[in-house]
This record gives C-alpha cells, structure tokens and sequence, in this order.
C-alpha cells in the first residue's frame, strides 16, 4: 500500500512552513512507515512525532513519540519530544504537566472519522481558556478547518493539527499561503 502521495504531501507541508507532522498511519505496518521516513531528508525527519511505531524514533533520529493507547510508556533514558491524546479537560489536567503538548480532540466533529463527534461546548472551550488550561501546550484536533484557526487562537490554543482539513482537499492551493494562519 505504499502511496507516493504521503511523501509528497509530507514534503510539501514541511517546505511550506508546517512545524511538524504527526506520523499516524494506523492501517499501515512498520515497513510502509520506514518507505515514508526513508523518503525524507534528515532535516525532515527531525520535524517527524511518531505514532504506533517508537522503536522508528531513534532509528530515523526523529523529533519525539506519541503517547497513545498503543504507546502508554517511554523509555527512562528518553529524551526526544512527547506528546499525548487527550479527550477531556480531565485528561489535559491528569497529563500537561509530564509533555511537551497535548492535542485535545475532538474540538469540532470529526472531517475523517463518521460519528467522531464534538465532546466541547463552546463555554466548555472559553472556561477551559479562562481558566488558563487551554494554553501554549494545548493543540486543537478534530473537525478543524482553516477557517476555525482564528477562532482556536481567541482560545489560545498553541496550534492546531488537521487531518481531514488536508486530505479532504483535492488539491492543496492552501499549501501557498499557509504562514498566512502562522
């Protein structure tokens, strides 16, 4: 299933100013994520978070893991980025303090995934923002369009992350202006 398409995709996003990709492809194996990695430049791997394959971390020297329900550990001697799932103010107040960001999802009803509903009002989302938990550390998931980022910056996300607002595009035009939503 190797797909040439993610590399350049990948490679686009990066050259036109994304920060970083998350490495999701739970309907691959190791194999084709390696396909994916050894595609890449060094310097482009270094802007890679890895999902459901750490052992990749050290072998492409990639920026840092996933935790998820795949992945509930990291190594004692691991020094690379970490980042989690979060599916509730609970869950962003149990986890902030031990990552380096968490994504919070769904914001907004899922683009990819049929019935991923919204778990947040829009009070639910100015509190959590008063009360200072939605902050720096906090990137916004599910349902996410370029529309909304504004929106999500008056909240005080940190970012954002999309999946479906991508590859739900026929084409990317949005690629040639993205430091516009910087």
């Amino acid at each position: 299933m190797v797909d040439d398409n993610d590399v350049l995709l990948i490679k686009q996003l990066l050259d036109k100013g994304v920060d970083i990709i998350h490495l999701r492809k739970p309907e691959c194996d190791i194999n084709y994520c390696r396909f994916l990695l050894n595609s890449l430049t060094q310097s482009e791997r270094k802007r890679i978070i890895i999902h459901d394959y750490p052992e990749l971390f050290d072998e492409y020297s990639l920026m840092g893991i996933h935790l998820n329900k795949n992945i509930t550990s990291l190594p004692n001697d691991y020094i690379g980025i970490k980042t989690r799932s979060c599916h509730s103010i609970d869950d962003i107040l149990q986890y902030k303090a031990e990552c380096d960001y968490l994504l919070l999802s769904p914001i907004f009803d899922s683009i990819s995934k049929n019935d991923y509903k919204s778990r947040f009002s829009h009070n639910d989302l100015i509190n959590a923002s008063i009360d200072g938990i939605i902050d720096h550390k906090i990137i916004a998931l599910g349902g996410i369009t370029f529309d909304l980022i504004d929106y999500l910056k008056r909240l005080n996300f940190g970012g954002v992350a999309m999946i479906g607002g991508i590859y739900n595009k026929k084409s990317l035009p949005f690629l040639n202006d993205i430091n516009r939503y910087r």
